[in-house]
């Protein structure tokens, strides 16, 4: 089994992907991201997203209200569909799915993120919280009669309401009960580079063990996949690779050595 994971980006070569994913003989399900696409909606519609950074380092988009509609046009709407469509253009027979569908994601709903203004503590309340399990039966069900599921945020929370996630996030509850042997993350970025701005400074290997010192060394969003990270390794091995998503055949060269090998 593997966990496909791609980015939101916009230079993402999401049509190469499905292709060499169709060509591959082992089980798969995707997770996608939107973030291009949500960024572009919010500003169409005047609501541009709020990024805070709460008190211990973490930088996350502000979900309210309206920022909770544009997602689910951005990721469950428009680009779920779309890559549904690409998957069956390909021959694979795949299914959309958020994480509110039939509860696939169910979760719990963040008391509140702490930050700091003008040097005072506050308690900023919106519709995000974690991931905590999967719906197994449902996904063992599309799984075991030859469908691929692609999935996308929102979540569903302990009151049975839409909550935003990271799809990192997502990701790490998946791996801890199906246990995949492979997870295969895409991005703008020929892997895990050691200076963001240097393409070449690409780190070709890191050991799960290395992962929390790495984590002491980044601030932002980057801290937070970090983490992520070293969540997918909790519940046993596994192999994950990120990997360049804008190339052609992603899929063969992140499965030949290409990218930044996690084990």
């Amino acid at each position: 089994m593997i966990i496909v994971k791609i980015g939101g980006g916009a230079g993402l070569n999401i049509q190469a992907i499905i292709k060499d994913l169709s060509e591959i003989n082992e089980k798969f399900i995707i997770v996608h991201g939107a973030n291009a696409v949500r960024d572009k909606l919010a500003e169409d519609l005047k609501s541009p997203k709020t990024v805070v950074t709460s008190v211990s380092g973490y930088s996350s988009v502000l979900t309210d209200e309206m920022a909770l509609d544009v997602m689910m046009m951005a990721y469950s709407g428009l680009k779920n569909k779309r890559i549904v469509e690409m998957c069956q253009q390909a021959g694979i027979n795949a299914v959309g799915l958020t994480g509110l569908d039939g509860k696939l994601v169910q979760g719990k709903r963040n008391a509140g993120i702490r930050v700091k203004e003008d040097g005072k503590l506050k308690l900023l309340r919106d519709f995000s919280g974690k991931p905590q399990s999967i719906n197994l039966n449902l996904l063992n069900l599309l799984l075991d009669n030859g469908y691929v599921p692609v999935i996308a945020v929102p979540i569903i929370d302990e009151n049975n309401c839409a909550i935003n996630t990271e799809n990192d996030d997502v990701i790490a509850v998946l791996q801890s009960q199906i246990l995949a042997d492979k997870i295969i993350q895409f991005i703008e970025a020929p892997g895990f580079l050691e200076d963001s701005k240097n393409p070449d400074s690409l780190v070709k290997k890191i050991s799960k063990l290395e992962l929390e010192q790495r984590e002491a060394q980044v601030e932002g969003r980057m801290k937070r996949k970090i983490l992520a990270l070293r969540k997918l390794f909790e519940k046993g091995d596994t192999t994950v690779i990120i990997a360049d998503g804008r190339i052609e055949n992603p899929v063969k060269n992140a499965l030949n050595g290409g990218g930044t090998l996690i084990q």
